[in-house]
């Protein structure tokens, strides 16, 4: 499968540099006053005046991914789970992300699962790995990876698996316009990836509720 992470980059290192070059908020107001010129809008008019910071404010909480590395919410694990042996999983987590290619959202669901070895992690903290990668410009295939990877990384666990499933609004409010359509990917890892007969209980597991 293809490395869609970029190699030996850590996310701070990355995150340092954006933050070098970010432009001031007066540059981004700016920016936003010039599209709404640009779409045929008066930004000067009582309803759009204070549109530009509203955005800005808006790009804050759609874009928090971004102030911090999602591997951080797996730094606290525990190492007693008993006599456990099963896959720990959690459907249904929140997936609310931007396409970055027209910039418009992507929504649906993550269905997550791990096979600890030594470690495991509040059930929360799963949501909150989403959701850290989520809060960014994403590709769909780029944020399961990354999911799966980052909880193999942080855990090692025996293996990952991770279903992504998603509306995706420039398929749905622009160009082709078929609303309800839903892509779906899924990333392995460990003996999800090795064992066939252990994918194909975990991958119909984490799809149960979804038919």
């Amino acid at each position: 499968m293809t490395d869609l992470l970029p190699p030996k980059t850590s996310q701070r290192s990355v995150s340092r540099r954006a933050a070098a070059a970010r432009p001031s908020r007066d540059e981004a107001v700016t920016a936003i006053r010039t599209l709404l010129k640009w779409i045929g809008e008066n930004p000067d008019r009582e309803g759009l005046i204070e549109t530009p910071d509203r955005v800005l404010r808006a790009y804050e909480e759609f874009f928090a991914g971004y102030k911090q590395d999602p591997a951080d919410v797996l730094e606290k694990t525990f190492d007693e789970s008993g006599s456990y042996n099963g896959a720990v999983i959690v459907r249904d987590i929140d997936v609310r992300s931007h396409c970055e290619h027209h910039m418009v959202p992507f929504i649906g669901k993550a269905h997550v699962a791990y096979l600890p070895d030594a470690k495991v992690v509040g059930i929360s903290k799963l949501a909150r790995l989403v959701n850290g990668f989520a809060r960014r410009l994403q590709i769909q295939e780029r944020l399961t990876a990354e999911v799966a990877r980052t909880l193999m990384s942080a855990l090692k666990p025996q293996g990952v698996a991770v279903i992504v499933e998603a509306e995706h609004h420039c398929m749905t409010m622009r160009g082709i316009r078929n609303a309800g359509a839903t892509t779906v990917t899924q990333h392995l890892c460990g003996i999800y990836e090795e064992n066939a007969t252990l994918r194909a209980e975990i991958l119909r597991e984490l799809r149960r509720n979804n038919g």
